[in-house]
């Protein structure tokens, strides 16, 4: 799967969860930019992504992403493992 391909599915996702069917992501999206986005969005986001990519992050993993691009990154690398 490339990259644009995860940054589609991952707009979906951020859409259900957040509740918002206009919401758009960019790399540079973090938290700040969407008023839903707490700590226990947070978590809801997370699990929805490991379910829909069908894997899961390490607390490292997680602990280091500072906006939505960097989530893209470590599912691209996972998919090139695939």
């Amino acid at each position: 799967m490339d990259r644009a391909k995860i940054t589609e599915r991952l707009t979906e996702i951020f859409r259900d969860v957040f509740d918002d069917e206009n919401l758009t992501i960019s790399d540079e999206t973090t938290a700040d930019d969407i008023e839903a986005w707490d700590s226990l969005e947070h978590i809801s986001l997370i699990s929805a992504v490991e379910k829909a990519f069908k894997m899961r992050f390490s607390m490292k993993e997680v602990s280091g992403m500072k906006n939505v691009g960097e989530m893209i990154n470590i599912l691209v690398e996972r998919a090139k493992k695939c």
